[in-house]
């Protein structure tokens, strides 16, 4: 558990993986640090492919769709070596790295907006921005509980 500004609360960051409909397929474990969205990222979403293979979700030419946020070599390494297709935007901070040359589709990007949207969901459910939970095991269950929600809401709405 670490304090969050745009939360204005104590609570806890865990990365979400979702489909191009915004419906969750797989979260990684959930992290108490108050920590940039890099750190441990190749561990982090190590967890988020082994669960999808677990649920026969292949992730070979997986379209990742990521925020500048996520923007370094390695992890576009990472996502190279496990058969990623990477469209991560361009941090404009990371101004050592201006001149680099990797795969960037603005036009492709603009589809991340259902991304932002179902992470708006899950702050819909207010027992997931503060986090009252002590152990981390129920916090993880509320989160799929929300992703099965979503899941229905989803469903509803398209058929």
């Amino acid at each position: 558990v670490a304090y969050q500004g745009r939360k204005k609360a104590k609570t806890t960051n865990a990365l979400f993986l979702t489909d191009r409909k915004g419906i969750p397929l797989a979260m990684s474990q959930p992290q108490g640090r108050n920590q940039n969205d890099l750190f441990q990222i190749e561990a982090r979403f190590s967890e988020i492919i082994k669960d999808c293979q677990a649920a026969n979700i292949n992730t070979k030419d997986l379209f990742l769709n990521a925020d500048a946020g996520f923007d370094s070599h390695d992890f576009r390494k990472f996502c190279y070596q496990n058969d990623i297709i990477a469209n991560i935007d361009f941090n404009k901070r990371n101004a050592k790295n201006a001149d680099r040359n990797y795969l960037f589709d603005p036009v492709l990007y603009k589809n991340r907006f259902v991304v932002e949207r179902t992470n708006a969901w899950i702050d819909a459910y207010k027992a997931l921005i503060i986090r009252f939970e002590t152990r981390i095991d129920t916090w993880a269950s509320l989160h799929y509980l929300a992703f099965s929600l979503i899941l229905l809401k989803i469903k509803t709405n398209h058929f």
